[in-house]
């Protein structure tokens, strides 16, 4: 039988109990959008289609993780927390701002570590010297944006970094013991079913403990949205996507954590595809598919929010 760990089974085993990720928007930006390497940011991206909503720059980082707390405490996950600088590029600053900023969050009562999503070119020696430093005292996890590992890809999507750009940020983010993360889309424009797979055995060999796995998912309002509605591409239906990602699931490395296997944008923010279903439904459909199909206990570990 398909074996299954969720979220919370991987948090108990990390923190020896359960914990809560607060999304924050810290005001960063991305090289992509300020002109440093381009302009308009990655063709795909609205933050605004998965920023909670108590999330937003014009807080302060201990409002939003007080908010944020409140907002989870349904969940039944109270006193243990990760802040999660998600919004944008989360190293896209000088080093003393960072300071202040990850020093705020990890002041909050509650607060148990840091996650960073970031860009693999927004991370340096410095500031990856100072996170060594920060992991020694806290849970600290770099989440690198990595989306594909084809260049002609990443190009299409004005990403501005290249795929061994990619890999230089893990290996270098790894080896000074940081638990590194990585986020990838399937179904970007131009790329196979083959391509896709190919992802799953180039992202084992990368320094990558945590993986984010997700559709691609067309938000109104991007420069994606008008690529889509002047010629539309193709895009995974439920059943295409529970398919492939069975398959992609078993040629990763097992040792590598799924945190993320699906993505639901909000309707209001959502052109295509629009599957009417929720993440957990779909992750229901890939168990079950997966046990219908001859995958067993130890083909991969899966964790999911």
């Amino acid at each position: 039988m398909f074996f299954y760990n969720d979220y919370a089974s991987w948090s108990e085993r990390t923190f020896g109990h359960r914990v809560q990720k607060i999304a924050l928007d810290a005001g960063f930006s991305c090289p992509n959008r300020d002109g440093s390497k381009g302009r308009g940011g990655c063709v795909f991206c609205d933050n605004a289609s998965f920023n909670p909503p108590y999330c937003s720059s014009g807080k302060s980082i201990r409002q939003q993780l007080e908010e944020g707390k409140r907002f989870f405490a349904h969940k039944g996950i109270q006193g243990h927390y990760l802040a999660y600088f998600q919004a944008f590029s989360n190293t896209y600053a000088p080093l003393e701002r960072l300071k202040v900023l990850y020093g705020e969050a990890l002041d909050v009562e509650g607060v148990e570590g840091l996650v960073i999503a970031t860009r693999p070119d927004c991370v340096d020696e410095e500031k990856l010297d100072y996170l060594e430093l920060l992991s020694r005292q806290t849970h600290v996890e770099v989440e690198y944006g990595l989306e594909s590992v084809l260049d002609r890809t990443l190009a299409l999507v004005n990403r501005c970094h290249t795929q061994e750009c990619s890999r230089r940020a893990l290996t270098a983010t790894r080896q000074r013991g940081i638990t590194t993360g990585a986020h990838v889309i399937l179904g970007l424009p131009g790329e196979s079913r083959e391509d896709m797979l190919a992802q799953a055995r180039t992202v084992s060999m990368l320094d990558v403990d945590i993986l984010k796995i997700h559709q691609l998912q067309v938000i109104r309002g991007t420069r994606l949205a008008s690529l889509y509605e002047q010629q539309p591409f193709p895009l995974f239906d439920a059943e295409g996507y529970v398919r492939l990602v069975a398959q992609y699931l078993r040629l990763l490395r097992p040792d590598i954590v799924i945190e993320r296997l699906v993505s639901t944008s909000p309707g209001s923010h959502l052109l295509a595809p629009c599957w009417g279903l929720k993440a957990n439904e779909v992750v229901r459909r890939l168990q079950a598919y997966m046990n219908g199909n001859g995958y067993r206990q130890g083909d991969c570990y899966l964790n999911c929010e």
